[in-house]
């Protein structure tokens, strides 16, 4: 019913058929009761003369002489007969027999025929099985009621005539509704013809437009009426259509390159904060994952409630707001700047999301490495301080002190150095000029060197190092020296942190696609705020600090694990021993 034609076609058919139809009943309802009647005023007329013959007293006649008599006229008309007495007793019968039926003083027909002079009715014959007609009348002699003749006959014969006159109408019907079903497509589809021309055009349009142009094809007036006006002015708007998008493609060209180009995010919101533009910059700010953005909500797309807030202050102020709010995992620092367009466009805000991540970053590293770097420095240039100032003063004269002091200033002065390699060594790795040589290496081998390296400064320490593995490890692709050097860097910390007569042990295990090792210590543990950090440049416990060290091994360790592609992290109970552990992908040897 969306269609012009099927508005035009069903309701035509569907009018014909109703007409139809009403018709049919009508006729169907009129021939039956014309049927009916005729039928009725020949059983009566039947019945009477029948009547005629019995007008002496029919009780003094023989039942089975009546019975034969009715049986003779049953045989020839297909009729049946009955003859009943004033009492309703069955004096003779056609069909059954009279000895078993019931009294038939209560029949409709046979009150009626009493009551008037004759009765009719139409009923269903428990005796025959069907549907019958009965006729009565009463048997009279000078105005006394003798007796009543009653003939019935089968509905049958009238209800096979109405069937066929039925067949008929039907035939007649369906003729009638084809025919005007082809007149009514006939008229819908000359009328609709020029509709569908233009509807295929702007269908035509709406493709072109979706694919980002638009090819003219001015339609030819199939008539000259209202459809042929509108035809002339589809062709015009057409034309006038073309123009205005050019000139809007190629704005929306320039507009798009320098979106897509913007390391800011952008976004355009209506009052109802649903987002009408977004460039791809805010996609990578939020990991924004869904195809369509367009037409959803400002709360579904970046969920942070400081950015909602501020457009929300800045809808109601109708002034230009500024927030920062961190995102993402690893945190990015956004600078979020909302301004109302109402100049332009009523009732939208634009929203400039300003990356400052990376200055932040930069930021707190000079600040931390400032911070770490004086804070570790402070200590041995202190003690460096006090022994110079000690050998000047006295110390001189005191050979055995003065080496002694210089001695503990060989001694600062290596920590100093120890610091400056190891920050050297991680400014190449985390800068990615430390080249890695990386090879198929057997993991039981890289524990084993390890451990090697380190079992007398064990031995010396009192501890046991225990090592677990399996010896069919998968190889992985590493640089075996740097490897070892994150091994040795962990196993270090465990001889140096746990206490004589501790157990270490060290194994490496299948996980999934990677070789997990780890390096487990009973030693004193690490605290619970402690153990998130302690990957960090310089960082150090409170314990760790009391043991000395630069605080740079595990933060190598873990850019070196990173360059492998592995991760690395701790487990730890404070007074219960570290667990320390890192991955490595298993070599691939498809």
């Amino acid at each position: 019913m969306r269609s012009i034609m099927w508005k035009i076609a069903i309701p035509y058919m569907t009018l014909i058929a109703i007409i139809i139809a009403i018709l049919g009943s009508y006729f169907s309802y009129t021939i039956r009761q014309s049927y009916v009647a005729d039928l009725e005023q020949y059983l009566f007329k039947e019945a009477r003369l029948i009547a005629s013959e019995y007008t002496t007293k029919i009780q003094e006649l023989n039942p089975e002489v009546i019975d034969t008599q009715l049986k003779t006229w049953s045989d020839l008309t297909k009729y049946r007969y009955t003859i009943i007495d004033s009492s309703g007793e069955v004096l003779g019968e056609s069909f059954e027999d009279r000895t078993t039926m019931e009294n038939h003083l209560d029949r409709p027909e046979i009150l009626s025929a009493k009551a008037d002079g004759q009765g009719s009715t139409i009923r269903f014959s428990e005796t025959l099985g069907y549907e019958m007609m009965y006729a009565a009348v009463p048997i009279k002699t000078n105005g006394i009621i003798l007796g009543y003749v009653r003939i019935a006959v089968a509905l049958k014969t009238i209800q096979n005539h109405l069937r066929e006159i039925s067949r008929i109408l039907v035939i007649t019907a369906l003729l009638a509704i084809l025919v005007s079903t082809i007149l009514a497509f006939w008229i819908s589809m000359q009328t609709t013809r020029p509709l569908l021309k233009l509807t295929l055009a702007a269908n035509q349009i709406s493709r072109d437009l979706q694919e980002g142009h638009l090819v003219l094809s001015p339609i030819t007036p199939a008539t000259y009426d209202e459809i042929g006006d509108l035809t002339h002015a589809f062709n015009a708007m057409t034309e006038q259509l073309q123009k205005q998008l050019n000139a809007a493609a190629t704005e929306k060209m320039k507009t798009t390159l320098v979106l897509n180009e913007m390391s800011d995010g952008v976004l355009i919101i209506d009052e109802k904060g649903l987002i009408q533009l977004i460039n791809p910059a805010v996609l990578t700010m939020f990991d924004i994952k869904v195809n369509e953005i367009i037409g959803q909500t400002l709360v579904e797309i970046v969920r942070r409630h400081e950015i909602v807030e501020i457009w929300q202050k800045s809808r109601e102020s109708r002034l230009t707001e500024t927030t920062m709010c961190e995102v993402g995992s690893p945190k990015r620092y956004l600078q979020v700047v909302v301004t109302p367009l109402d100049q332009f466009l009523p009732g939208k805000s634009l929203v400039l999301l300003q990356n400052l991540t990376e200055i932040k970053r930069l930021e707190k590293i000079r600040r931390d490495f400032i911070s770490n770097v004086s804070h570790e420095l402070r200590t041995p240039l202190a003690s460096l301080k006090a022994l110079t100032e000690t050998l000047q003063e006295n110390a001189l004269d005191d050979p055995p002190a003065a080496r002694l002091f210089l001695q503990r200033m060989e001694t600062e002065v290596d920590a100093l150095s120890l610091m400056v390699n190891e920050l050297l060594e991680l400014t190449r790795i985390d800068s990615g000029r430390v080249p890695l040589q990386m090879i198929a290496t057997n993991p039981v081998e890289l524990i084993k060197n390890a451990v090697e390296r380190l079992s007398l400064q064990a031995e010396r320490s009192g501890l046991t190092v225990t090592v677990i593995m399996q010896s069919d490890l998968p190889q992985i692709l590493a640089d075996t020296s740097r490897m070892e050097q994150v091994l040795v860097n962990l196993l270090h910390n465990a001889i140096k942190f746990t206490p004589v007569g501790g157990k270490i042990w060290v194994d490496a295990v299948e996980d999934g696609e990677n070789i997990r090792f780890s390096v487990k210590d009973t030693g004193i543990g690490i605290p619970e705020t402690d153990v998130n950090r302690i990957f960090e440049r310089f960082y150090k416990t409170d314990r760790a600090r009391a043991s000395g060290g630069t605080g740079l091994g595990l933060a190598i360790a873990k850019h070196l694990v990173e360059a492998h592609g592995g991760t690395i992290w701790a487990e730890s109970q404070e007074g219960l021993g570290s667990n320390f552990y890192f991955t490595i992908p298993k070599l691939d040897r498809k």
